[in-house]
């Protein structure tokens, strides 16, 4: 990275267990949000906050300048996943659904996002994930297309389809 490089790219992720299931217990939860701030330390990415529900992952980073939303991505589902599996924290071989969702947040949105980081557990319990991520899907304005967000890697052929399409597409 350029020492004259400068930017400040704030990014609300979100990511789904496979299927939505349901698979961490409190304890489990707490351990892979533990796992995945100091993994993104180590990589040189800002993570502000994060959350992990028992289906879902919500993060406010600050994306780096040399990556791209999709490495990042893939680099906290790929190693935490295997983190995951290898430290046996759930039933069976435990693996992250297909796609993820990353919007925009300006500074001045900042304490707002993670006000709503935080608030998770409540929310959650009159909100499912399912009902969030469409919310969110639809306020940013895109076009939900609920076939497509609930397939998994094994129907997904080699040729990878978005999850989610803007209007017009």
């Amino acid at each position: 990275m350029s020492t004259h490089a400068y930017s400040r790219c704030w990014l609300h992720l979100i990511w789904g267990t496979l299927k939505r299931e349901g698979m961490f217990a409190p304890p489990a939860a707490a351990k892979v949000s533990g796992f995945l701030t100091a993994y993104s330390k180590e990589n040189g990415i800002y993570m502000k906050t994060n959350f992990v529900n028992t289906d879902h992952v919500h993060a406010l980073i600050d994306l780096p300048t040399g990556m791209t939303i999709e490495q990042v991505v893939k680099l906290f589902k790929g190693a935490s996943s295997h983190w995951i599996n290898e430290q046996d924290l759930v039933a069976g071989k435990f693996a992250w659904g297909r796609g993820y969702a990353a919007f925009s947040v300006s500074q001045s949105g900042v304490d707002e996002v993670c006000a709503y980081i935080a608030g998770q557990a409540e929310h959650h319990r009159m909100k499912s994930f399912a009902e969030e991520y469409e919310r969110f899907v639809k306020v940013y304005g895109l076009e939900w297309h609920d076939e497509e967000t609930v397939e998994t890697v094994s129907s997904q052929s080699t040729r990878p389809t978005p999850l989610v399409k803007t209007r017009g597409q």
